[in-house]
């Protein structure tokens, strides 16, 4: 049986201030927020709402003791509705918000503790990239294990995903570059999943198309004119984000954990590390399969032979993000069989993704392949 499924509603509004014509606020919201978002385009608009600041808590990638610290200080018995402004960290944690119990933290994403929502769920993002808005994931690094675990149960979808594209076009070009990598990577890991049908497929599908294309209109433009497409790469985020909410992703996702875990390398940059050595292997392992049609569609797009997609993906996304090997980020090679048994033990939700299984061996190569 193929299902497929879109949870939240999804509004779009031009400007923060059109959202904030349509949306009052209480003493019963807990706003979680970007310090700079809020006092560039919320400040003293919340009314009586409470608000939060990720940077009150930490930096970086969402982990279980950012969530700890806001649960420290904040008694969610005192809300009714939660609402996310902000990047996959903010967006991830206020998943969790949103639930009856929350700690241990770890007991959660276990598993051993039931997620049961309690509160009305708003997720507004002002990166392109994670698609978080419209999935059930939530991702956090859990410290004392040296890496990443997702938790994808129902409780955790949006009640409203709200995309607004002034929001993007705020974004330093890095930023914008490691996020908007990551929803490619979600597209296409997506469509080449065993759990894909013909609906995850057509979001996967325009995803890719919509990112490839503005990435070539930004190499012609220079790097500023992504706020000129910044509702499309929102959407297409949003695109992609239907896809693998529905199909999954796969080892990329999973050889990203660890060293993101680790070494704190921003989730999207992390994930091009591994990008084109995990679907070369592939090609390398089953060349006929849905592959063939992935690589059809790609050089379609990039105008390429399909034997040349892959080589042509990397020579185009150069121009929009560096891609580093595992050393460049302080890795040691005897890490990669530390690594390794990461993926294999940790990483089952997303390894049974795979386009074709992977053996420890295989895996352990493909760490070594990017190392140097």
């Amino acid at each position: 049986m193929e299902t497929f499924k879109i949870e939240p509603n999804i509004e779009i509004y031009p400007k923060a201030v059109n959202f904030l014509e349509e949306y009052s606020f209480t003493s019963k919201d807990l706003v979680f927020i970007s310090g700079s978002v809020y006092r560039k385009h919320f400040e003293n608009r919340f009314s009586d709402a409470k608000v939060i600041f990720h940077s009150d808590y930490g930096k970086g990638e969402p982990s279980n003791h950012l969530v700890d610290a806001i649960l420290a200080d904040v008694c969610l018995a005192d809300y009714n509705r939660v609402i996310a402004i902000g990047g996959g960290t903010i967006i991830d944690v206020a998943k969790l918000l949103a639930l009856k119990e929350v700690q241990p933290v770890m007991d959660l994403f276990d598993k051993d503790l039931p997620a049961t929502k309690e509160r009305e769920l708003i997720l507004v993002p002002t990166t392109c990239g994670t698609g978080s808005e419209v999935t059930n994931v939530s991702i956090l690094e859990i410290v004392e294990r040296k890496t990443k675990l997702g938790l994808a149960v129902d409780p955790l979808f949006a009640d409203t995903a709200v995309l607004i594209p002034e929001l993007i076009s705020d974004l330093p070009f890095s930023v914008f570059a490691t996020s908007s990598i990551d929803a490619f990577i979600h597209a296409i890991e997506s469509f080449i999943s065993p759990k894909a049908t013909p609906f995850s497929m057509m979001y996967s599908k325009e995803a890719m198309k919509m990112i490839i294309k503005g990435y070539k209109k930004i190499v012609e433009n220079g790097k500023d004119y992504f706020k000129v497409l910044s509702e499309d790469f929102l959407i297409a985020s949003c695109y992609a984000g239907i896809a693998f909410g529905n199909a999954g992703t796969g080892p990329v996702h999973a050889m990203s954990y660890p060293l993101s875990g680790a070494y704190h390398v921003a989730h999207g940059e992390a994930n091009y590390v591994f990008f084109t050595m995990v679907f070369k292997t592939y090609q390398a392992l089953k060349p006929k399969g849905r592959i063939t049609e992935l690589n059809s569609l790609l050089a379609e797009i990039l105008c390429c032979a399909s034997d040349e997609v892959y080589s042509e993906l990397e020579l185009l996304f150069g121009k929009i993000i560096e891609k580093n090997s595992l050393s460049f980020y302080g890795v040691k090679k005897q890490e990669l069989q530390d690594f390794t048994a990461n993926v294999i033990e940790k990483q089952t939700r997303l390894m049974v993704n795979s386009y074709v299984t992977l053996t420890y061996e295989q895996i352990l190569k493909m760490f070594e392949e990017v190392y140097e």
